[in-house]
């Protein structure tokens, strides 16, 4: 059976400590997190008191478009992911999920980027880390990476929110489901301008809120034969200038968790 995860970062202001006893209330059987530097075995440590599965840290990204420019700058974006990775291996925490970039202006993909990124794979395949890199805005990054980077230890993210946004509901299962690793799945409405890309329509909502078919999200999971977590990133607050998470106004932390459970639920039974 497929197990369900969430994210730790909801939006409610709770530290991992503190959340991590509510997901095991709801229902959850594990969770993923950003990278709490310095913290990540403690994590994991909080994990095994609790029996959940520590599924993956998200890298840092708020500057990974350094990483395609030159200077230095992108040099210690690069050092940074490194030294995410030797922690996710020192905690025993098996994968890490990378945005190839961030920017919806991105396009151009670089040699020195390709070149920092290749120390980063070539580190997480020497210590036996899997690097899973997500679907976003800039498709010719995930493109260029996915394309160089064929080793066993690199593998695609499907986020099924950023599909219906950012890749105008694209099939992007089509194009790297035989390297699926991992999911973050979650509900949208679309773009509110097909020809503006932006953050605010990333609404990251539960399953069965927004627009997208779960059952056909459900269809291609099972096309490419997946059998890994099923991975829930949500937030219950709506972006700024958006209404879209008034739904969820009356729910406390516990109480959004376990309706994210239920949907959580409901979703594995159509696979």
């Amino acid at each position: 059976m497929y197990e369900l995860c969430i994210n730790t970062g909801l939006g409610f202001g709770s530290t991992v400590s503190e959340i991590l006893p509510k997901i095991k209330e709801a229902g959850f059987d594990g969770f993923f997190t950003g990278w709490h530097e310095g913290k990540t075995k403690e994590i994991a440590e909080l994990a095994d008191k609790y029996g959940l599965l520590y599924q993956s840290v998200h890298a840092p990204f708020h500057d990974v478009a350094e990483m395609w420019e030159p200077g230095d700058k992108g040099e210690y974006v690069k050092e940074q992911l490194i030294n995410c990775v030797n922690e996710c291996k020192d905690a025993g925490i098996p994968r890490i999920v990378m945005h190839a970039v961030i920017g919806m202006d991105k396009h151009t993909p670089t040699d020195i980027g390709l070149q920092r990124f290749c120390r980063v794979v070539k580190r997480a395949e020497k210590i036996g880390i899997n690097v899973a890199f997500e679907n976003l805005e800039g498709p010719e990054y995930l493109a260029i990476v996915m394309d160089q980077f064929r080793s066993s230890y690199v593998g695609f993210c499907w986020d099924t929110g950023h599909e219906r946004c950012y890749n105008h509901c694209q099939d992007m299962t089509a194009l790297y489901g035989d390297r699926l690793m991992c999911t973050h799945l979650n509900d949208n409405f679309g773009m509110t301008d097909e020809n503006t890309l932006t953050w605010l329509d990333d609404s990251h909502m539960m399953p069965f809120d927004g627009k997208n078919d779960w059952q056909n999200i459900a269809d291609r999971l099972k096309a490419h034969n997946y059998k890994g977590e099923l991975t829930f990133e949500l937030t219950c607050k709506s972006k700024p200038g958006r209404t879209t998470h008034d739904i969820y106004a009356s729910l406390d932390e516990l109480g959004f968790l376990t309706l994210a459970h239920e949907k959580a639920v409901k979703f594995r039974e159509l696979l």
